[in-house]
């Protein structure tokens, strides 16, 4: 089993459980199959802590705010966003360098959101006292979720990666990516030849990640897939939570249209190299992979071993 980075030990309170958690041994067979299960969701689950805490306070306040309270909706949001950040850094929940990623994160979302939001792509329909021009400073807050998941997910499953492309490539490549999201207003729109692109620099890349012991690996495209699939479902919460509003919704809540998926899975690649800035990319430990399968070996070794027939009673 892989020894814990001693700066994660120390900066992050999670860790120690994970290390509590990854130590115990369920056995084999099924048991080994639903405690890796449990595990997943429970890493999975912290991962999401930030973006699971805003999605509960946009549901929790659309249902419950009332009317008539002395501070508006969204800037409720806003200072209990705070709040959360401030509250995960105190108590070791979270480290200072992805606190960074973060901020970056919330940066580059707000400009995105005023440039957007002046050009119609969607609106906030309720009022504000903490806002930049029409946007509301909660919604930075919705990026840096996302910023806090991925770092969180590559620290927590420990990522490794073969196949990963030149720095210098992603980073013109996530350029472009962010460069389009608002010329396209203006300019044709090469969100196909981005797909493209990305497929091509990083076909040959797989992530490898290590729920219990064992890292296993799928590619990092699919990974991008998924992520993008599961912001796509908090953005039809947050819709349905009146907190921003898209063409159409206006008079009722209907689903986000699918074609925002591609908008998502773009934004993987921004969060990954951002996320890269603090979160070096690491190639696969071989003695690590050996361990584990050596472990594993050793109980299927145990398990035979007591069914064997010099072991059965005549």
């Amino acid at each position: 089993m892989t020894a814990l980075r001693t700066d994660e030990f120390d900066h992050s309170r999670f860790a120690r459980i994970r290390l509590s958690l990854e130590r115990f041994d369920p056995g084999t067979g099924w048991r080994l199959g639903l405690y890796e299960f449990l595990l997943f969701g429970i890493k999975q689950a912290w991962a999401c802590l930030f973006g699971g805490l805003m999605l509960a306070l946009l549901l929790a306040t659309h249902f419950f705010y009332p009317e008539d309270a002395p501070v508006h909706r969204y800037d409720f949001l806003t200072i209990a966003a705070v709040a959360i950040q401030g509250a995960m850094l105190a108590f070791r929940l979270e480290t200072w360098a992805e606190a960074k990623v973060i901020l970056i994160f919330h940066v580059v979302g707000t400009v995105m959101e005023l440039f957007k939001t002046a050009a119609g792509s969607w609106v906030y329909p309720e009022a504000s006292t903490l806002h930049i021009g029409s946007v509301p400073l909660f919604s930075g807050f919705m990026y840096a979720a996302v910023g806090s998941y991925i770092a969180r997910v590559w620290r927590i499953f420990d990522f490794r990666y073969t196949g990963y492309p030149k720095r210098g490539w992603t980073w013109l490549l996530a350029a472009a990516v962010y460069v389009n999201f608002f010329a396209h207003h203006w300019l044709p729109d090469i969100r196909l030849a981005l797909f493209a692109a990305t497929i091509l620099l990083f076909a040959r890349t797989r992530v490898y990640f290590r729920n219990w012991r064992e890292h296993r690996w799928m590619p990092l495209l699919l990974g991008f897939l998924l992520v993008a699939l599961f912001i796509w479902g908090a953005e039809n919460i947050g819709t349905f939570a009146r907190a921003w509003t898209y063409p159409g919704q206006e008079n009722g809540w209907q689903m986000v249209s699918l074609a925002k998926l591609g908008s998502w899975f773009l934004l993987m690649l921004i969060s990954f190299v951002l996320v890269e800035l603090v979160a070096p990319v690491r190639a696969p430990d071989q003695s690590l992979r050996s361990s584990s399968s050596s472990s594993r070996s050793e109980q299927r070794q145990k398990k035979n071993a007591g069914t064997s027939p010099r072991n059965v009673a005549p």
